[in-house]
Protein backbone atom coordinates (compact mmCIF):
# COMPACT_ATOMS: atom_id res chain seq x y z
CA UNK A 1 0.00 0.00 0.00
CA UNK A 2 1.89 3.68 -0.96
CA UNK A 3 1.95 6.48 1.32
CA UNK A 4 0.54 9.68 0.08
CA UNK A 5 2.76 12.94 1.29
CA UNK A 6 0.41 15.78 0.54
CA UNK A 7 -0.27 17.67 3.48
CA UNK A 8 3.21 17.09 5.39
CA UNK A 9 5.34 19.72 5.94
CA UNK A 10 8.46 20.35 4.10
CA UNK A 11 10.45 19.28 6.72
CA UNK A 12 8.37 16.24 7.77
CA UNK A 13 8.55 14.97 3.81
CA UNK A 14 12.43 14.80 4.15
CA UNK A 15 12.58 12.91 7.04
CA UNK A 16 10.45 10.27 5.70
CA UNK A 17 12.24 10.43 2.28
CA UNK A 18 15.44 10.13 4.24
CA UNK A 19 14.26 7.27 6.21
CA UNK A 20 12.90 5.39 2.99
CA UNK A 21 16.08 5.94 1.57
CA UNK A 22 17.73 4.47 4.56
CA UNK A 23 15.93 1.45 5.13
CA UNK A 24 15.95 0.52 1.30
CA UNK A 25 19.71 0.87 1.36
CA UNK A 26 20.00 -1.36 4.09
CA UNK A 27 17.85 -3.76 2.24
CA UNK A 28 20.09 -3.45 -0.51
CA UNK A 29 23.17 -3.91 1.38
CA UNK A 30 21.09 -7.29 3.69
CA UNK A 31 20.36 -8.76 -0.06
CA UNK A 32 24.02 -8.17 -1.16
CA UNK A 33 25.25 -10.38 2.06
CA UNK A 34 22.93 -12.74 1.82
CA UNK A 35 24.15 -13.00 -2.07
CA UNK A 36 27.64 -13.31 -1.09
CA UNK A 37 26.79 -16.32 1.61
CA UNK A 38 25.16 -18.05 -0.78
CA UNK A 39 27.62 -17.89 -3.35
CA UNK A 40 30.78 -18.91 -0.52
CA UNK A 41 28.49 -21.26 0.25
CA UNK A 42 27.55 -22.80 -3.28
CA UNK A 43 31.60 -22.44 -3.93
CA UNK A 44 32.23 -24.50 -0.63
CA UNK A 45 29.85 -27.23 -1.68
CA UNK A 46 31.59 -26.83 -5.23
CA UNK A 47 34.93 -27.47 -3.57
CA UNK A 48 33.94 -29.89 -1.60
CA UNK A 49 33.02 -32.45 -4.28
CA UNK A 50 35.78 -31.42 -6.47
CA UNK A 51 38.40 -32.73 -3.29
CA UNK A 52 36.03 -35.51 -3.09
CA UNK A 53 36.35 -36.52 -6.80
CA UNK A 54 40.06 -35.63 -6.40
CA UNK A 55 40.28 -38.26 -3.13
CA UNK A 56 38.55 -41.05 -5.18
CA UNK A 57 40.95 -40.53 -8.51
CA UNK A 58 44.01 -40.63 -6.19
CA UNK A 59 43.15 -43.51 -4.32
CA UNK A 60 42.26 -45.57 -7.20
CA UNK A 61 45.78 -44.12 -8.77
CA UNK A 62 47.69 -44.98 -6.26
CA UNK A 63 46.10 -48.36 -5.69
CA UNK A 64 46.10 -49.38 -9.84
CA UNK A 65 50.13 -48.54 -9.48
CA UNK A 66 50.98 -50.62 -6.37
CA UNK A 67 48.88 -53.73 -7.76
CA UNK A 68 51.12 -53.39 -10.89
CA UNK A 69 53.84 -53.96 -9.17
CA UNK A 70 52.49 -56.87 -6.82
CA UNK A 71 51.69 -57.92 -10.55
CA UNK A 72 48.95 -60.75 -9.66
CA UNK A 73 45.73 -61.49 -8.22
CA UNK A 74 44.21 -64.97 -6.42
CA UNK A 75 40.76 -65.60 -7.01
CA UNK A 76 39.41 -68.50 -5.07
CA UNK A 77 35.88 -69.51 -7.29
CA UNK A 78 33.31 -72.13 -7.31
CA UNK A 79 33.90 -73.96 -10.89
CA UNK A 80 30.45 -72.71 -11.65
CA UNK A 81 31.26 -69.32 -12.09
CA UNK A 82 34.90 -70.29 -13.25
CA UNK A 83 34.26 -69.57 -16.80
CA UNK A 84 33.02 -66.16 -16.10
CA UNK A 85 37.62 -65.51 -14.95
CA UNK A 86 38.45 -67.52 -18.19
CA UNK A 87 37.35 -64.97 -20.86
CA UNK A 88 40.42 -62.54 -20.59
CA UNK A 89 38.16 -59.36 -20.00
CA UNK A 90 39.99 -58.46 -16.86
CA UNK A 91 43.48 -59.28 -18.43
CA UNK A 92 42.48 -56.70 -20.96
CA UNK A 93 41.45 -53.78 -18.93
CA UNK A 94 45.00 -54.23 -16.51
CA UNK A 95 47.45 -56.10 -18.61
CA UNK A 96 49.88 -55.79 -15.84
CA UNK A 97 48.14 -57.70 -13.19
CA UNK A 98 48.25 -61.40 -13.36
CA UNK A 99 44.64 -63.05 -13.19
CA UNK A 100 45.60 -66.36 -10.90
CA UNK A 101 42.20 -68.94 -10.55
CA UNK A 102 41.66 -71.56 -8.28
CA UNK A 103 38.02 -73.53 -8.89
CA UNK A 104 36.79 -76.12 -7.58
CA UNK A 105 33.36 -77.33 -5.71
CA UNK A 106 32.77 -75.31 -2.18
CA UNK A 107 33.47 -78.15 0.15
CA UNK A 108 37.36 -78.62 -1.84
CA UNK A 109 38.06 -75.19 -1.77
CA UNK A 110 36.79 -74.61 1.77
CA UNK A 111 39.31 -77.69 3.08
CA UNK A 112 41.98 -76.27 1.18
CA UNK A 113 42.15 -72.77 2.16
CA UNK A 114 41.25 -73.81 5.34
CA UNK A 115 44.23 -75.84 5.42
CA UNK A 116 46.31 -73.42 3.53
CA UNK A 117 45.86 -71.33 6.61
CA UNK A 118 46.79 -73.48 9.28
CA UNK A 119 50.28 -74.14 7.65
CA UNK A 120 50.23 -70.01 7.44
CA UNK A 121 50.33 -69.97 3.90
CA UNK A 122 48.48 -67.20 2.75
CA UNK A 123 48.10 -67.64 -1.67
CA UNK A 124 44.20 -66.31 -1.78
CA UNK A 125 43.47 -62.78 -2.16
CA UNK A 126 39.55 -63.05 -2.78
CA UNK A 127 36.63 -65.55 -2.54
CA UNK A 128 33.86 -66.11 -5.27
CA UNK A 129 32.24 -69.03 -3.20
CA UNK A 130 28.37 -69.11 -1.48
CA UNK A 131 26.69 -68.10 1.61
CA UNK A 132 27.74 -70.91 3.98
CA UNK A 133 31.52 -70.83 3.19
CA UNK A 134 31.77 -67.44 2.96
CA UNK A 135 30.26 -67.26 6.50
CA UNK A 136 32.25 -69.84 7.89
CA UNK A 137 34.99 -68.02 6.74
CA UNK A 138 33.62 -64.68 8.64
CA UNK A 139 33.50 -66.45 11.63
CA UNK A 140 36.75 -67.91 11.48
CA UNK A 141 38.41 -64.08 10.88
CA UNK A 142 39.63 -65.05 7.82
CA UNK A 143 38.14 -61.91 5.61
CA UNK A 144 38.51 -58.43 5.83
CA UNK A 145 35.65 -55.70 4.95
CA UNK A 146 34.92 -55.17 1.47
CA UNK A 147 32.80 -52.02 1.99
CA UNK A 148 35.79 -50.00 2.56
CA UNK A 149 37.95 -50.91 -0.58
CA UNK A 150 34.57 -50.18 -3.33
CA UNK A 151 36.32 -47.18 -4.53
CA UNK A 152 34.67 -46.57 -8.29
CA UNK A 153 32.17 -43.96 -8.08
CA UNK A 154 29.45 -46.08 -10.39
CA UNK A 155 30.63 -49.20 -7.76
CA UNK A 156 29.81 -46.95 -4.94
CA UNK A 157 26.59 -45.32 -6.66
CA UNK A 158 23.73 -47.45 -5.02
CA UNK A 159 21.13 -46.45 -7.26
CA UNK A 160 23.19 -48.61 -9.70
CA UNK A 161 21.39 -51.67 -7.81
CA UNK A 162 18.57 -53.22 -7.29
CA UNK A 163 16.26 -51.35 -5.12
CA UNK A 164 18.78 -48.78 -4.41
CA UNK A 165 21.10 -50.42 -2.79
CA UNK A 166 24.51 -53.21 -1.66
CA UNK A 167 23.14 -56.54 -0.66
CA UNK A 168 25.25 -58.05 2.05
CA UNK A 169 25.01 -61.33 3.40
CA UNK A 170 26.18 -60.75 6.87
CA UNK A 171 24.21 -58.75 9.33
CA UNK A 172 26.97 -56.00 9.52
CA UNK A 173 26.31 -55.43 5.69
CA UNK A 174 30.22 -55.48 5.73
CA UNK A 175 32.16 -58.78 4.41
CA UNK A 176 29.88 -61.24 2.20
CA UNK A 177 28.76 -58.82 -0.90
CA UNK A 178 26.01 -60.31 -2.76
CA UNK A 179 25.76 -59.17 -6.63
CA UNK A 180 23.33 -62.16 -7.73
CA UNK A 181 19.86 -62.56 -7.28
CA UNK A 182 18.01 -64.59 -9.51
CA UNK A 183 14.75 -65.61 -9.37
CA UNK A 184 13.78 -68.98 -8.71
CA UNK A 185 10.27 -70.72 -9.34
CA UNK A 186 10.65 -73.37 -6.59
CA UNK A 187 12.93 -75.61 -8.62
CA UNK A 188 10.55 -78.14 -9.62
CA UNK A 189 10.77 -79.95 -12.76
CA UNK A 190 8.38 -82.49 -14.44
CA UNK A 191 8.44 -85.17 -16.67
CA UNK A 192 6.29 -84.05 -19.91
CA UNK A 193 4.92 -87.65 -20.90
CA UNK A 194 3.49 -87.80 -17.49
CA UNK A 195 2.18 -84.44 -16.06
CA UNK A 196 0.13 -81.43 -17.54
CA UNK A 197 1.95 -78.33 -16.20
CA UNK A 198 -1.65 -76.08 -16.58
CA UNK A 199 -2.70 -78.45 -13.62
CA UNK A 200 -0.24 -76.80 -11.46
CA UNK A 201 -1.01 -72.85 -10.35
CA UNK A 202 -0.08 -72.62 -6.79
CA UNK A 203 2.48 -74.95 -4.75
CA UNK A 204 -0.17 -76.48 -2.71
CA UNK A 205 -1.41 -78.38 -5.90
CA UNK A 206 1.72 -80.73 -5.15
CA UNK A 207 0.40 -81.60 -2.57
CA UNK A 208 -3.05 -82.89 -3.85
CA UNK A 209 -3.76 -86.53 -3.05
CA UNK A 210 -3.01 -88.09 -6.47
CA UNK A 211 0.92 -86.90 -6.48
CA UNK A 212 1.30 -88.91 -3.01
CA UNK A 213 4.63 -91.34 -3.79
CA UNK A 214 5.23 -89.98 -6.73
CA UNK A 215 7.28 -87.26 -6.37
CA UNK A 216 11.45 -86.96 -6.11
CA UNK A 217 13.64 -84.63 -3.97
CA UNK A 218 17.13 -83.97 -3.67
CA UNK A 219 17.79 -84.70 0.28
CA UNK A 220 17.37 -81.19 1.53
CA UNK A 221 19.96 -82.05 4.23
CA UNK A 222 23.27 -81.84 1.60
CA UNK A 223 25.17 -78.48 1.54
CA UNK A 224 23.82 -76.00 -0.90
CA UNK A 225 20.24 -78.20 -1.82
CA UNK A 226 17.47 -75.86 -2.25
CA UNK A 227 17.97 -73.13 0.07
CA UNK A 228 15.93 -70.31 -1.62
CA UNK A 229 13.64 -72.76 -2.38
CA UNK A 230 12.73 -73.29 1.35
CA UNK A 231 12.96 -69.68 2.36
CA UNK A 232 10.41 -69.51 -0.46
CA UNK A 233 8.08 -72.41 1.19
CA UNK A 234 8.58 -71.31 4.96
CA UNK A 235 8.59 -67.38 4.84
CA UNK A 236 5.42 -67.16 2.34
CA UNK A 237 2.32 -65.86 4.43
CA UNK A 238 0.74 -68.26 1.97
CA UNK A 239 2.71 -71.82 2.78
CA UNK A 240 5.03 -71.08 5.72
CA UNK A 241 5.81 -73.70 7.63
CA UNK A 242 2.71 -76.14 7.83
CA UNK A 243 3.15 -76.23 3.59
CA UNK A 244 6.86 -77.59 4.81
CA UNK A 245 5.40 -79.84 7.15
CA UNK A 246 3.34 -81.54 4.61
CA UNK A 247 5.63 -81.52 1.52
CA UNK A 248 8.22 -83.56 3.17
CA UNK A 249 6.07 -85.56 6.08
CA UNK A 250 2.62 -86.27 4.32
CA UNK A 251 3.61 -86.92 0.17
CA UNK A 252 5.72 -90.11 1.01
CA UNK A 253 8.32 -88.09 -0.77
CA UNK A 254 11.78 -90.13 -2.29
CA UNK A 255 14.66 -88.73 -1.33
CA UNK A 256 17.96 -88.90 -3.51
CA UNK A 257 21.87 -87.91 -2.89
CA UNK A 258 23.27 -88.22 -5.86
CA UNK A 259 22.76 -85.37 -9.00
CA UNK A 260 22.43 -87.66 -11.99
CA UNK A 261 20.25 -90.14 -10.40
CA UNK A 262 17.81 -87.84 -9.89
CA UNK A 263 17.27 -86.44 -13.65
CA UNK A 264 17.82 -90.02 -14.48
CA UNK A 265 14.71 -91.24 -12.67
CA UNK A 266 12.88 -88.33 -13.55
CA UNK A 267 13.62 -88.86 -17.54
CA UNK A 268 12.95 -92.57 -17.45
CA UNK A 269 9.38 -91.92 -16.01
CA UNK A 270 9.78 -93.51 -12.32
CA UNK A 271 8.71 -89.91 -10.87
CA UNK A 272 6.94 -87.64 -12.71
CA UNK A 273 7.71 -84.67 -10.45
CA UNK A 274 11.48 -83.64 -8.58
CA UNK A 275 11.99 -80.37 -6.26
CA UNK A 276 15.93 -79.61 -7.15
CA UNK A 277 17.17 -81.71 -9.80
CA UNK A 278 19.84 -80.33 -12.00
CA UNK A 279 20.38 -80.25 -15.29
CA UNK A 280 16.85 -80.26 -16.47
CA UNK A 281 17.58 -77.39 -19.12
CA UNK A 282 20.56 -78.60 -20.66
CA UNK A 283 18.51 -82.54 -20.92
CA UNK A 284 15.26 -80.96 -22.11
CA UNK A 285 17.53 -78.95 -25.06
CA UNK A 286 18.95 -82.39 -25.75
CA UNK A 287 15.37 -83.53 -26.02
CA UNK A 288 14.47 -85.88 -23.20
CA UNK A 289 10.89 -85.35 -21.92
CA UNK A 290 11.68 -82.90 -19.18
CA UNK A 291 11.16 -79.13 -18.32
CA UNK A 292 10.59 -77.02 -15.55
CA UNK A 293 7.32 -75.59 -13.99
CA UNK A 294 6.82 -71.51 -14.11
CA UNK A 295 5.88 -68.85 -11.98
CA UNK A 296 3.05 -70.33 -9.29
CA UNK A 297 0.78 -67.76 -8.01
CA UNK A 298 2.57 -67.71 -4.23
CA UNK A 299 5.48 -66.07 -5.83
CA UNK A 300 8.85 -66.93 -6.32
CA UNK A 301 12.65 -67.11 -4.60
CA UNK A 302 15.70 -65.28 -5.26
CA UNK A 303 18.72 -67.46 -5.21
CA UNK A 304 22.48 -65.84 -5.12
CA UNK A 305 23.90 -69.15 -6.09
CA UNK A 306 27.94 -68.98 -5.94
CA UNK A 307 27.58 -64.84 -6.07
CA UNK A 308 29.02 -63.91 -2.65
CA UNK A 309 32.32 -61.55 -3.45
CA UNK A 310 34.68 -61.44 0.19
CA UNK A 311 37.91 -59.79 0.66
CA UNK A 312 40.88 -62.61 2.12
CA UNK A 313 42.36 -60.58 4.89
CA UNK A 314 45.98 -60.82 5.18
CA UNK A 315 45.78 -61.25 1.45
CA UNK A 316 49.39 -61.28 -0.52
CA UNK A 317 48.33 -59.00 -3.29
CA UNK A 318 46.01 -56.83 -1.37
CA UNK A 319 46.05 -53.78 -3.74
CA UNK A 320 45.40 -56.20 -6.81
CA UNK A 321 42.38 -57.82 -4.50
CA UNK A 322 40.67 -54.18 -4.46
CA UNK A 323 41.44 -53.43 -8.63
CA UNK A 324 40.05 -56.61 -9.27
CA UNK A 325 36.63 -56.20 -6.62
CA UNK A 326 36.06 -53.16 -8.02
CA UNK A 327 36.51 -54.31 -11.95
CA UNK A 328 34.17 -56.98 -11.22
CA UNK A 329 31.71 -55.24 -9.59
CA UNK A 330 31.77 -52.38 -12.50
CA UNK A 331 29.62 -52.18 -15.01
CA UNK A 332 31.51 -54.26 -17.44
CA UNK A 333 32.23 -56.55 -14.90
CA UNK A 334 29.27 -57.50 -14.55
CA UNK A 335 28.48 -57.31 -18.03
CA UNK A 336 31.37 -60.04 -18.72
CA UNK A 337 29.83 -61.94 -15.94
CA UNK A 338 26.21 -62.00 -17.10
CA UNK A 339 27.59 -62.95 -20.66
CA UNK A 340 30.21 -65.54 -19.69
CA UNK A 341 27.05 -67.57 -18.00
CA UNK A 342 24.45 -66.55 -20.94
CA UNK A 343 24.34 -70.56 -21.49
CA UNK A 344 24.60 -72.00 -18.39
CA UNK A 345 23.02 -75.18 -17.80
CA UNK A 346 21.29 -74.53 -14.24
CA UNK A 347 19.61 -70.74 -16.07
CA UNK A 348 22.10 -67.73 -16.42
CA UNK A 349 22.48 -65.54 -13.27
CA UNK A 350 20.67 -62.04 -12.81
CA UNK A 351 23.19 -59.52 -11.74
CA UNK A 352 22.18 -56.90 -9.30
CA UNK A 353 23.42 -54.52 -10.97
CA UNK A 354 20.15 -52.47 -12.76
CA UNK A 355 21.90 -50.27 -15.14
CA UNK A 356 22.75 -53.46 -17.42
CA UNK A 357 20.97 -55.13 -19.89
CA UNK A 358 19.55 -58.47 -19.32
CA UNK A 359 19.78 -60.03 -22.58
CA UNK A 360 21.77 -62.63 -21.60
CA UNK A 361 19.69 -63.58 -18.51
CA UNK A 362 17.71 -66.59 -18.95
CA UNK A 363 14.24 -65.79 -19.01
CA UNK A 364 13.32 -68.02 -16.13
CA UNK A 365 16.04 -66.68 -14.07
CA UNK A 366 15.13 -62.29 -14.31
CA UNK A 367 13.79 -60.89 -11.89
CA UNK A 368 10.16 -59.19 -12.60
CA UNK A 369 8.61 -56.07 -11.11
CA UNK A 370 5.82 -56.72 -9.72
CA UNK A 371 6.50 -60.20 -8.42
CA UNK A 372 6.77 -60.81 -4.80
CA UNK A 373 10.21 -62.19 -3.75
Amino acid sequence: MSTSLKGWSRVERSEITCRALSMSSSSIRLLRALALLLISFGCLACFSAARAAEGWQQEWERTVQAAKKEGQVTVYVHSTYAPVLATGAFEKAFPDIKLSVVSGIENDLERRFSAERRAGKYLADVFMVGVLPSNDFKQAKYLDPIKPVLLLPEVVDESKWWRGKHTYSDPERQYLFRYVASAQLGQISYNTQLVQPKEFTSFWNFLKPKWKGKILARDIRLPGTGGSAIRLFYYSPEMGPEFVRKLFGETDITLFRDRRQGLDWLAAGKFPICIWCEGVEKANSQGLPVDMFGRMKEGAGLSAGQAILTLVNQAPHANSAKVFINWFLSRDGQLNFQKALGKADEGSPDSLRVDIPKDDVDPKSRRIDGVKY
